[in-house]
């Protein structure tokens, strides 16, 4: 016999009677199945990476993008749909310009994280709309220091000092926890983060599947290279 009343996982905008909003639980869990990302900061900047999917060995891994340049001095990488990454993306260049426009000045990054988060709150209060089901993990440096949030589809975002998202990101950050320190240059900090993704892929992982940022107070928007990264895959890879 179908049931009379609200259905409360087919609509963003409806509690249940338990205070629960289904569709933006939803949108966690299409984050779960995609591919890790994370950030750690380091001691002059903050790192990004990305573990690109593997669903086809025919497929040509730079066509794939999960690190975003926002401005000289923003960078995000993104977990989750990667359409509504890219969207997301858009926004948040079109408000980095918009300031430089209004102000004569870069935005700061939490500005821009909370006006990216009032956007995608939106998404879960009206009718004939879906939350968003990615998480950027926002990472920059501006006049008051270096900075890592991660977002939630709810329109929330959080701190860390370091962050993993994605399919095996408990296991990442179990790892993290017991070896991030604050005062890692960049080589250790890269050593680290591809050391994390190599334990949470529990495959032979290949190089070109990693993707790879750093934003710094000296020199902004910069990407590792491929040569770099190589060198962080081996088992005990010294510090530069």
């Amino acid at each position: 016999m179908e049931q009379s009343g609200p259905h409360y996982d087919e609509a963003s905008t409806i509690f249940s009677p338990d205070g629960r909003l289904y569709q933006v639980e939803y949108a966690r869990e299409a984050i779960k199945k995609g591919s890790t990302a994370m950030g750690l900061k380091w001691k002059d900047g903050v790192l990004l990476l990305a573990l690109k999917p593997e669903s086809s060995t025919l497929l040509h891994h730079r066509s794939l993008e999960k690190i975003y340049q926002i401005d000289d001095h923003i960078a995000c990488a993104t977990t989750g749909l990667l359409a509504d990454g890219r969207h997301l993306v858009e926004i948040a260049r079109e408000e980095a310009q918009w300031n430089k426009i209004r102000y004569d000045e870069p935005i700061a990054v939490k500005d821009l994280v909370g006006s990216l988060c009032e956007y995608e709150h939106l998404y879960t209060r009206f009718d004939g709309v879906r939350p968003f089901g990615v998480v950027l993990i926002i990472a920059g440096v501006d006049s008051t220091g270096c900075h890592l949030y991660s977002t939630d589809p709810s329109g929330a975002y959080l701190g860390y000092k370091a962050v993993c998202e994605g399919k095996k990101s408990s296991d990442a950050m179990t790892h993290i926890s017991k070896t991030y320190t604050a005062d890692l240059t960049l080589s250790q900090a890269v050593e680290l983060g591809v050391q994390t993704l190599k334990k949470s892929s529990k495959k032979r992982m290949d190089v070109e599947m990693i993707e790879a940022v750093t934003i710094d107070k000296k020199s902004g928007y910069q990407k590792i290279s491929l040569d770099v990264l190589k060198r962080n895959t081996e088992p005990h890879a010294s510090d530069e």
